[in-house]
């Protein structure tokens, strides 16, 4: 049975000292797009590094959830920030722009792959090794980070800016309950509305953002969690994901929980749904990804 004694060393963990996280805006100068000059308009990165001694090599992007209408940055971000620095792993909390903004696809997954190419860039500035950096996402951060494991390139070798001649293919997925299918009855219909706004009509996009029907063996070793009370985003949309990576012969690992609704993070869910976390540090350490260089 578990015990009040996971929840100690659950908070322990996210309660352990951690330097005010850096911030880094993923174009200094102005992102491309921009519809003004407002934080709102800025892409950053919120970035949380293990304490000097404990790194391990590894990183994360982050996304939180929102429907792509907002960011839950508290328990979707910095919680679990803190969380994977408390095993080693550094951590790079995404602020993506939001359709409630008036940003709509391409601009998401744009934030998302220059956030990679920026880690991967300056791994050696953080203590990360470049073929170590996965993405992480919850929701709707789930359905971005499941689109930037689906849709990257291996860099642009003409570009004059350093960061973009570097590639944007995650090295791992970590999805949690994530929104994924845009063509089936377990669509997320706000998600979908806020990331197309005006494209939601174009049948061939929709599909091409369905991203279970975007799997290839190319697509990154994943990790899913859900829960089979999740009447937000019904798990349906992990299981999908997973179908399609055992298809394509992708290593991946999923857990769904019998309790709990939507929008959990860490700790909202009890003390069973809170053990997902420690089955993430456990299928990061049975990859390789924690070992130290």
């Amino acid at each position: 049975m578990i015990t009040s004694t996971f929840f100690f060393l659950l908070f322990a963990n996210l309660n352990a000292e951690t330097a005010m996280p850096e911030t880094r805006y993923l174009w200094p100068e102005g992102a491309p797009g921009a519809k003004g000059d407002e934080g709102k308009d800025k892409p950053k990165l919120d970035i949380y590094l293990p304490p000097e001694g404990a790194a391990n090599g590894a990183a994360v992007v982050v996304c939180p959830g929102g429907g792509y209408g907002g960011l839950a940055l508290g328990h979707e971000g910095d919680e679990i920030a803190k969380f994977l620095n408390g095993f080693g792993v550094s951590a790079f909390v995404l602020h993506y722009r939001l359709g409630s903004h008036g940003y709509h696809h391409p601009v998401q997954l744009g934030d998302a792959q220059r956030a990679i190419r920026t880690v991967r860039s300056d791994a050696s500035k953080y203590g990360i090794t470049p073929d170590r950096i996965g993405i992480m996402g919850f929701s709707a951060g789930g359905h971005l980070a499941s689109t930037a494991g689906t849709h990257f390139d291996a860099g642009q070798p003409e570009s004059e800016d350093p960061i973009e001649k570097v590639g944007c293919r995650p090295d791992f997925l970590i999805l949690c309950y994530p929104v994924v299918s845009f063509t089936t009855q377990y669509t997320h219909r706000g998600s979908l509305r806020n990331l197309l706004g005006k494209q939601e009509s174009d049948q061939e996009l929709v599909k091409n953002l369905s991203n279970e029907l975007q799997v290839t063996n190319e697509t990154p070793p994943t990790f899913l969690f859900h829960t089979n009370e999740d009447r937000g985003v019904p798990p349906e949309n992990s299981v999908l994901f997973y179908m399609a990576l055992r298809k394509a012969g992708v290593p991946a690992e999923m857990h769904i929980y019998q309790k709990g609704g939507h929008g959990i993070g860490l700790t909202k869910g009890g003390e069973v749904n809170a053990t997902w976390g420690n089955r993430l540090k456990g299928w990061m350490q049975v990859n390789g990804w924690l070992a130290k260089p």
